[in-house]
């Protein structure tokens, strides 16, 4: 599986941390935004996803990745899934990257569903690397918390509040860098917190919003009082 290493990313959004794509084979088909309203389609982001076909090999992106100085804190994946065509998960790749990322503060975010995915997603979270399981709406949200595989995320409505809830009566904070001015991913940590119950919530966005606005308002969080 190929890869990309940007070793100080441009990104307004992640700051100027390290950041990875991966090969758009990695990413499961069940994933309702292929082909659809990807906020990875965007312009910017496509053009870094392209390079990644003719990228670096797994084993030089773990190399990377293990050269990083201790406690530094970096996102895998801008673009793509974990390795692993479509639904599966490559098991001794993903050990790979996260024996590389062994003292380091690594995260990601994985579309992948299935009970083999959901058991290496488990274990990734349990040695150190820290694997937040996508959801597509608040209900879904309570699902995916229900496996205890690791920390959730949630696409929620343009228009919820900074705080509220799942169905399930789950806390649900909005990523502080669509909340607050002048937050980024390398202020913020959240998504990095392995053992995390709050749930964050992105509220739609990207070149095609209004589809996923659509998409998340299947199950609407429930707002919290005032």
């Amino acid at each position: 599986m190929k890869a990309l290493f940007v070793k100080k990313s441009a990104n307004v959004k992640t700051g100027p941390i390290p950041v990875t794509y991966t090969e758009r084979a990695s990413c499961p088909p069940s994933c309702p935004h292929i082909g659809a309203d990807c906020y990875a389609e965007a312009f910017h982001t496509r053009l870094a996803w392209n390079r990644a076909a003719a990228g670096i090999e797994w084993a030089n992106l773990c190399r990377s990745v293990a050269a990083l100085p201790a406690g530094q804190l970096w996102r895998h994946n801008v673009a793509g899934d974990l390795p692993g065509d479509g639904e599966s998960v490559d098991a001794v790749a993903l050990g790979q990257l996260v024996a590389a990322n062994t003292g380091r503060r690594g995260f990601t975010y994985s579309h992948k569903k299935t009970h083999d995915a959901v058991r290496w997603i488990k274990a990734a979270n349990q040695w150190g690397f820290t694997v937040n399981l996508s959801a597509d709406d608040a209900g879904e949200a309570d699902q995916l918390a229900e496996l205890q595989a690791g920390p959730v995320v949630a696409i929620v409505p343009i228009d919820t509040p900074e705080k509220s809830f799942t169905p399930g009566g789950r806390p649900i904070v909005i990523c502080p860098a669509q909340s607050r001015d002048g937050i980024t991913c390398e202020l913020c940590k959240l998504c990095a917190v392995p053992d995390r119950k709050v749930i964050v919530g992105f509220r739609a966005h990207g070149f095609r919003e209004k589809a996923t606005d659509a998409r998340a308002r299947r199950v609407i969080p429930i707002a919290a009082a005032a």
